[in-house]
């Protein structure tokens, strides 16, 4: 069984995971050894917001999962990147 299958889940950048916990779901979108966000939602840019930054098309919301917490989370599916 592979590790993303396994009691022992660690999530990875571009997993879809459900939190079943908190009733949340959605794709990892950062990393780190402290804690992993997982993006539940996006919203679109302003026209004027595109204009003042157009580095990205949509306004991310994020929550942060701790390691204590992973076990709380089912894993998807993943994706290759973020522009899937």
């Amino acid at each position: 069984m592979s590790d993303t299958h396994s009691e022992c889940y660690r999530p990875k950048l571009n997993d879809y995971v459900i939190w079943t916990n908190r009733n949340l779901e959605g794709w990892v979108y950062v990393v780190d050894d402290l804690y992993v966000t997982i993006e539940i939602r996006t919203i679109p840019k302003s026209q004027q917001s595109l204009k003042d930054c157009a580095l990205h098309r949509n306004h991310r919301v994020c929550i942060l999962c701790f390691p204590h917490q992973f076990s709380e989370l089912t894993y998807v599916k993943s994706r290759q990147s973020v522009h899937e």
